[in-house]
């Protein structure tokens, strides 16, 4: 008896989580990008390397070298941050334009 009631259970389980997977995954597909930028390097010809003393940087497209500073700086902080490194001692140690 225990054997047919399992084998009853187990055929709705597999299409009840595909169906929520489906909606789960379309809910989230709708939601719109918030992006602060544009993609890295989509018409932005500098790019600027910034380093902590600890930590992960950040490497920044931007189109005028202050720009790609500004931006290594911020991600630099942002990431030496979340890394467990020392945000305070962030430098900009590449900055280049490309032609």
């Amino acid at each position: 008896m225990s054997a047919k009631r399992l084998c009853q259970c187990s055929s709705w389980i597999l299409p009840s989580l595909i169906a929520v997977s489906l909606v789960l995954t379309a809910s989230c597909s709708s939601r719109a990008a918030k992006n602060r930028y544009p993609a890295s390097g989509v018409g932005d010809s500098c790019y600027a390397k910034a380093l902590p003393t600890v930590g992960e940087g950040g490497l920044a497209w931007g189109s005028s070298l202050n720009i790609a500073r500004q931006k290594s700086l911020n991600n630099c902080i942002r990431y030496a941050g979340r890394s467990g490194g020392t945000p305070d001692t962030c430098q900009v140690v590449l900055a280049k334009c490309k032609n």
